[in-house]
């Protein structure tokens, strides 16, 4: 199955300065900004576009739960996941498991955009967070 670049997702601290420099520096158009308190997610979210790319900020609402909050304490600010769009995440999920790679089922949802998502286990993956997502709308 096809895949392509969908987004990478950032680890911040604060979010306000990382709009700034990915808005000024970087000169990305800010594209959507949410709060998302689903649990696993626990986030506040801002999508920058820098000439059709994507690039989310992820900045924890929860210092105690937020799945970026850990990954802060463990590893520090910076990228979290990369995303990869496939044309259909239910066929790309039974590849992964014919090719022996696990899914985090819990992570199975759609956001506010109408992207479905899913991680695959870091595990199976060298470490890297790596997310599959699909638009089932826009098809």
């Amino acid at each position: 199955m096809d895949k392509k670049l969908d987004h990478i997702g950032i680890a911040v601290r604060n979010i306000e300065e990382s709009i700034e420099f990915y808005t000024k520096v970087l000169r990305g158009s800010l594209i959507d900004r949410y709060r998302s308190e689903a649990e696993g997610v626990e986030s506040e979210i801002a999508i920058i576009d820098i000439d059709g790319d994507r690039t989310e900020l992820l900045m924890p609402t929860n210092n105690t739960t937020s799945p970026i909050a850990r990954f802060i304490k463990q590893k520090g600010k910076g990228v979290h996941h990369v995303a990869y769009r496939v044309e259909d995440l239910d066929e790309a999920r039974k590849e992964l498991e014919q090719q022996g790679i696990r899914t985090l089922d819990w992570s199975l949802r759609t956001n506010k955009h109408g992207r479905r998502l899913i991680y695959l286990n870091p595990a199976d993956t060298e470490g890297t967070i790596i997310e599959y997502c699909d638009y089932p709308d826009q098809n």
